[in-house]
């Protein structure tokens, strides 16, 4: 790619970062009804844009100015980490276009062009992206166990800027991978929707049963189903269950274990093949969908966890800082001691324990203790009782559920792809490294 056409240039010359606003935090509501979204840093991907829909999101009932109000397509980018290693520094985000209106929190910039006949906007946000950006920015920053970036320190990033051109090339070819990864993950947020609908119908409201009993035909379940549930409930210690149907604990059902760390001044246990989950792995999740680790560890470290190795295929739930996070491992894993990982290897199975715990996430954090911050002990866990359905609803609602999740999976791993191929070009392309024609010909292969 010829380079005599691109332009070194300071990129404070081609935008203007905008301070948020501080919003005041006893006006914020999780109740949503319909005001201002006041956008937090924990709704940003680590690999850019928003997860608004996996992550908690706060309506502002308070008065703001209006300058603060964003528009759709508005780009935001991370001016604090919460991380010493300052990983989202820059990250940015655009403002969708989902009918709801966002603010512009403080913490935050909002990235504005100055002249929109120079740079393009689909370029800028990948120059975001570009790691040689966020380590400016992290050696530059202030701060401990906290950094910060500012304005000033963003706009002072120098490089070389390309024709406008090229910018929409790079700009188009790169948003197409995160177009399609975007769709996938639409396509898992409906999976995810339609199999906690599917288990609190047939376990949580007894929707077939109850549709039998008053002769009616039950709602979304199969023909060849049908028959397997019960026309009546009985009195049970946990209220009325469809006939047959037990009650258990949870401890009974699944094994339930725990994790630890092996110590990290130890070299020999660090840095091999094995992966080592943590809760910071599943905070990073756009899916429930447990492929890999940001750490692994060799044999002699897996040998210093009691729990030893976790089959493909364990429930994770995270059981502190915060209780909530929720997988399914597609590979052996071993974990840290921030886990309640639970082995289905008795009579209730992965997708229905992963759907279980979703529906009982209040029961559980009710049972949790903690001061500094709340952990669900294991101890605590285990009680936890379980509507045990038969044999054959279970087997039924695998049947459904398994090429549901697996379809699911198939996305993860295609959007792992993907995000690996654009991680790959997108520093080549910005210092034209590859040509587009080049860039596209890696493309064509991987779609």
């Amino acid at each position: 790619m010829a380079l005599d056409a691109w332009t070194e240039v300071r990129l404070g010359d081609l935008v203007e970062i905008k301070h948020g606003w501080p919003f005041k935090s006893e006006l914020f509501s999780a109740e949503l009804s319909g005001r201002p979204i006041v956008v937090a840093i924990g709704n940003f991907r680590y690999t850019g844009g928003f997860r608004f829909d996996s992550t908690e999101i706060k309506e502002y009932r308070g008065e703001y100015p209006r300058e603060f109000e964003l528009k759709p397509g508005d780009i935001l980018a991370v001016m604090t980490c919460q991380t010493p290693g300052g990983e989202i520094l820059g990250v940015p985000a655009r403002i969708p276009n989902d009918g709801r209106r966002y603010l512009h929190n403080q913490r935050m910039g909002k990235v504005v062009i100055k002249d929109t006949k120079t740079v393009d906007d689909r370029f800028l946000y990948y120059l975001f992206l570009w790691r040689e950006l966020n380590q400016e920015l992290v050696a530059s920053s202030t701060g401990t166990k906290i950094v910060h970036t500012a304005p000033s320190r963003i706009e002072a990033f120098r490089f070389s800027l390309p024709p406008k051109r090229i910018q929409q090339a790079i700009g188009a070819l790169l948003g197409a991978l995160d177009d399609k990864r975007e769709l996938n993950h639409r396509m898992n947020r409906t999976i995810e929707e339609l199999a906690s609908a599917l288990f609190k119908s047939w376990f949580v409201d007894f929707n077939p049963v109850q549709a039998k009993r008053d002769g009616r035909k039950p709602v979304g379940v199969p023909e060849w189903a049908l028959s397997l549930f019960p026309e009546h409930f009985e009195e049970s210690d946990l209220g009325p269950l469809p006939k047959g149907w037990s009650t258990s604990t949870i401890g009974d059902e699944v094994r339930v274990v725990g994790g630890s760390t092996p110590r990290t001044e130890e070299p020999r246990y660090w840095n091999g093949d094995i992966c080592w989950v943590t809760p910071r792995d599943l905070s990073r999740l756009s899916d429930p969908v447990v492929l890999g680790s940001e750490r692994y560890i060799t044999q002699e470290g897996l040998a210093q966890i009691g729990s030893g190795l976790l089959p493909r295929g364990t429930v994770l739930l995270s059981s502190r800082a915060p209780i909530g996070y929720l997988a399914i491992t597609e590979v052996p894993v071993a974990v840290n001691q921030g886990f309640i990982a639970m082995d289905c290897c008795g009579r209730l199975p992965n997708h229905w324990v992963l759907k279980w715990t979703e529906q009982n996430m209040d029961e559980i954090l009710s049972r949790a203790g903690g001061t500094t911050f709340a952990e669900i002990s294991k101890a605590n866990f285990r009680p936890i009782p379980v509507v045990v359905p038969s044999s054959k609803v279970l087997q039924a609602f695998e049947v459904l559920a398994t090429p549901l999740h697996g379809h699911l999976a198939a996305n993860v791993r295609e959007n792992a792809t993907l995000e690996k191929l654009r991680d790959t070009l997108l520093p080549a392309l910005l210092v034209g490294e590859v040509t587009i024609k080049q860039a596209e010909k890696a493309v064509a292969e991987v779609a």
